[in-house]
């Protein structure tokens, strides 16, 4: 075995690139050195023990450098990252080298790891090359500070020093998955290869919206019903969308249980390793005894709760008078005589830009808010950016319609706009995020052609600029004629995909069109499922062809979303309640009651609506019996083991 590994490791052909650094065009020669440096030494001198190639120097204006490892590495790597795997027996443990054999043979020895692991790896160690004691700020550039501990590449990445830091796609396994994805409409998604070739995180998203879209089936046969009975009966049909959504909400629970045991995930918690961005003093972990960051818990409590929290409400508030601004314009501009059309519409027309903006500016805050926050996990970080996203992204998207429903009492714009935004809208969206960047990145790549073409003389410049730079860090060349040099270069102009957050805001939104006025638009799911059908394969479409790889995560739920979405059901009770207390309908069949016994009448509706949900909630456990049978068994054998390992140390140390 050890013969085979020591093989493969001495071949000089260059392993496949797992990940592409691309520099500053001004970056310094010995800023540039240091770094390839700290990639290529050896652990113990405070590197990450990679193997490095360059592009030659005729290819582009700036450094980019691709990083690989040899398999036997990777496979150490992977053992101290304490990576899952399947045994030749189908059992789902921790890998290790000295049980390597248990896992996999000599001649699977290369497809044991799945590229995207082995890119997961690769960037772990990259972005795992910490800041010494001795190094107080980066190499070349004294005014970026650096403290010991901290990401020196997260730290460039933050400084501009880097550009950019991507995995490059597989080119035959995604046109393959491409052709049993995107191209297929009506069939199940290949949800396995999913996971393999873009992770779990990505994954978990696309099995989201398969399970959401299959959920709306209910409703909008509902909503088709109700279209052709008594209109008086909305109240069943609006109380029975209420209990779909609940139940939709409990068994996705149950669903991400099941899978994220089947992923090996199921185990993660607030004690998995910090992230890149972690901030505080290097010191021996209590839980893993590993050398890691460590700081104090309160100190990130303070910040959200004293400082985090107040601000993002002063930011909803904000949102909220802009919008009721723009009603009291619109409303102004409609008392006056003779006032045209377009006159009328131009604050709504400028609120919608406005939101627009202040979505752009405030997410660029809360992430801020949330980096400031110094939270230790990755897990942690991304559930309290996405709370105060999803706060402010609700007045934006919300605020408006509860307005025109409860203040202006108006249903027939109240059903205008829902329409508008389920069937115009989503349209927008779906074109916007997948179609028009591949239509300009098409276009984009043209143009470029013709521009180095038409700018030689500068290009000759730069190549030798860059020649230089090469020379200074004694770096080796790829091949002129690799293929991966006109791929890197052709995926580092693609738009970056870090994290499905867009996409479960969508979601987000369009279950809050769906359910929160479910009494007033009933065909608001038979548009959510139409969109959805189309939705996920422009999805799948934008990240195989459109986006540049992401990283693969490992997720074990929802996290924040699930709570996101939980809470618009809750609120869905009370909306629906409201609405139906103002059907006109119903009203006509309870002209006899004063308002006082109407209003008692729906109050107590929600009550009892809100006592189902919860008794739902009971009722359905998070994992299914299944699961806590393996995890019950898991663990009973996890202590037979280890009973057996202190027997064999007991009798070891036993005198003869």
């Amino acid at each position: 075995m050890d013969q085979y590994l020591d093989k493969k490791e001495g071949d000089k052909n260059f392993p496949p690139s797992y990940i592409v650094i691309k520099f500053n065009r001004k970056i310094k020669h010995e800023t540039a050195k240091w770094l390839v440096e700290k990639i290529t030494k050896e652990k113990k001198k405070g590197g990450a023990e990679l193997l490095v190639r360059c592009h030659p120097s005729g290819n582009d204006s700036n450094l980019i450098i691709h990083v690989s490892a040899h398999n036997k590495a990777l496979l150490g790597l992977a053992e101290d990252l304490e990576v899952r795997k399947r045994d030749k027996h189908g059992n789902l443990r921790e890998f290790t080298m000295d049980e390597l054999s248990e896992f996999t043979d000599v001649d699977g020895m290369d497809e044991f790891l799945t590229t995207s692991e082995k890119q997961t790896i690769v960037r772990h160690e990259i972005e795992n090359i910490r800041a010494l004691s001795n190094e107080s700020n980066i190499m070349g550039y004294p005014h970026y500070s650096l403290y010991e501990g901290q990401s020196i590449m997260m730290a460039c990445l933050y400084y501009g020093i880097i550009k950019k830091m991507y995995p490059l796609h597989d080119e035959e396994a995604v046109r393959k998955l491409g052709a049993r994805w995107y191209k297929r409409l009506f069939e199940q998604q290949p949800y396995d290869e999913i996971r393999v070739y873009f992770g779990e995180s990505v994954a978990l998203y696309f099995q989201f919206i398969g399970f959401y879209t299959i959920s709306l089936i209910g409703p909008t046969l509902l909503g088709f019903l109700q279209m052709v009975v008594d209109p008086g009966a909305v109240a069943v049909f609006s109380i029975l969308n209420v209990v779909c959504a609940t139940l939709f909400l409990e068994f996705w629970r149950r669903k991400c249980s099941e899978l994220a045991y089947l992923w090996g995930t199921i185990s993660m918690t607030s004690f998995d390793e910090p992230r890149p961005n972690f901030r505080g003093t290097m010191g021996v972990d209590a839980v893993t005894g590993k050398l890691l960051p460590q700081a104090p818990r309160f100190k990130t409590h303070i910040k959200m709760y004293c400082v985090s929290l107040p601000l993002v409400f002063v930011c909803m508030i904000g949102a909220f008078i802009i919008m009721l601004l723009s009603f009291w314009v619109e409303d102004q501009l409609r008392t006056i005589p003779n006032t045209p059309m377009w006159i009328i519409y131009a604050p709504s027309v400028i609120y919608a830009g406005l939101i627009y903006a202040m979505n752009m500016v405030y997410r660029r805050f809360a992430n801020f808010l949330t980096e400031w926050e110094n939270h230790r996990t990755q897990s942690q970080f991304d559930r309290h950016r996405v709370t105060k996203l999803v706060l402010f992204e609700f007045v934006n998207n919300f605020m408006s319609l509860f307005y025109i429903a409860f203040i202006i009492q108006d249903m027939d714009l109240l059903r205008y706009q829902l329409a508008t935004l389920l069937i115009v809208l989503q349209a927008i969206n779906n074109i916007q995020e997948a179609i028009l960047p591949f239509v300009l990145r098409c276009y984009s790549n043209k143009f470029a052609s013709l521009r180095s073409k038409s700018s030689s003389s500068s290009l000759d410049s730069k190549k030798t600029d860059i020649k230089k730079l090469i020379e200074a860090i004694g770096v080796k060349e790829l091949d002129p004629e690799d293929s991966r040099i006109k791929q890197a270069i052709t995926e580092g102009m693609m738009e970056q995909y870090d994290d499905p957050y867009d996409d479960y805001l969508e979601m987000f939104v369009q279950f809050g069109y769906v359910y929160l006025f479910s009494a007033v638009y009933p065909m608001a799911a038979f548009w959510a499922v139409f969109n959805n059908v189309i939705e996920i394969r422009c999805d799948a479409f934008k990240l195989c062809r459109v986006y540049q790889r992401p990283i693969a995560r490992k997720v074990k739920d929802t996290g924040a979303w699930q709570r996101a979405f939980q809470a618009l059901s809750t609120l869905s009770v009370v909306t629906n309640c409201a609405l139906l207390s103002l059907n006109p309908a119903l009203k006509s069949q309870g002209h006899d009651l004063k308002p006082e016994t109407w209003f008692l009448i729906f109050v107590g509706l929600e009550h009892l609506l809100l006592g189902c949900r919860q008794i739902i909630h009971y009722a359905i456990p998070d994992k299914p019996e299944w699961v806590r049978l393996a995890l019950a068994r898991g663990n009973y054998k996890a202590k037979q083991a280890l009973k057996l390992q202190r027997i064999i140390q007991t009798q070891a140390h036993r005198p003869l």
